[in-house]
């Protein structure tokens, strides 16, 4: 294994709430592959400062969660095509302090669709309105399919976000036949929302598919409830492992094989789960 040095490689996360799983995620792949990178998370109240430290201090890679995937865009200088179409950042790459931004998130959502073979045909209810939300919806469009709800409080944020894509918005869950569900709220996530179910449990019942973004735990109560039902799921675990391999490669040039990727997932989960 390669030993930390001056001249290892530097990767880093900004979040408002830091966890270890990317961590562990980049390392693991990191030792596997006796690459000469370090990835440390940190969360911060001073975004600019932060982004100017990657570029002044020659941090490769930049992973960037909520709330900075959209104030990170005035900061960077190009936005490839998975970001600038949806004004939602969750990667920067650091060439020689050049900030290159893109969107994982939509790419990995867009690879779980096809993968899962989920039907173009049906319906979609998308249950959020943020940035995870904006990479969700526009992954499902470009997919081709044309009858999808974005479900919001936030009637500004929703209707924005439902008209961009020419879809629909409502307060209310619709009834629908056979739906796709799909959560891109915090509620099932560890903390104050971990109990708490983002669709009842008869719309969970009549759908087609269950996807619950929520990484952490992978078993929200949405995703074990569809379970229950014997209804597929896509879950958050799915989402984040593919999207951070995807960061990984562009960090460091190397690809890394489906077997990889599973195992650094499981062993992110696995240390994060025992403490």
């Amino acid at each position: 294994m390669t030993s930390l040095n001056k001249d290892t490689t530097v990767c880093i996360s900004l979040s408002g709430r830091p966890s270890n799983i990317g961590t562990r995620f980049h390392n693991f792949l990191y030792r596997e592959l006796d690459l000469d990178f370090l990835y440390k998370a940190f969360s911060t109240d001073d975004i600019e400062g932060a982004i100017a430290g990657v570029r002044a201090l020659g941090i490769r890679g930049c992973s960037v969660s909520m709330p900075f995937k959209e104030a990170v865009i005035p900061l960077v200088d190009v936005m490839e095509t998975s970001a600038a179409s949806i004004e939602s950042v969750n990667t920067i790459v650091n060439d020689h302090g050049t900030l290159t931004a893109s969107n994982t998130d939509m790419e990995a959502v867009a690879a779980l669709i096809d993968s899962h073979g989920l039907d173009a045909a049906a319906p979609v209810v998308v249950r959020g309105s943020g940035g995870m939300a904006k990479a969700v919806v526009a992954a499902f469009r470009s997919a081709g399919f044309d009858d999808l709800t974005v479900v919001a409080r936030n009637e500004a944020a929703g209707t924005a976000l439902a008209d961009k894509y020419g879809y629909r918005w409502s307060t209310e869950t619709p009834d629908l036949d056979g739906p796709i569900l799909v959560n891109v709220t915090p509620l099932g996530m560890d903390g104050a929302d971990a109990d708490t179910l983002a669709f009842d449990t008869a719309q969970i019942a009549a759908a087609r598919t269950a996807f619950d973004v929520v990484a952490f735990p992978a078993e929200t109560p949405f995703i074990r409830a569809a379970r229950h039902a014997d209804v597929p799921v896509v879950t958050g675990a799915e989402v984040i492992a593919l999207q951070a391999a995807r960061q990984f490669e562009r960090y460091t040039g190397v690809a890394v094989t489906p077997d990889q990727v599973a195992r650094a997932s499981e062993f992110s989960r696995q240390v994060v789960s025992g403490g």
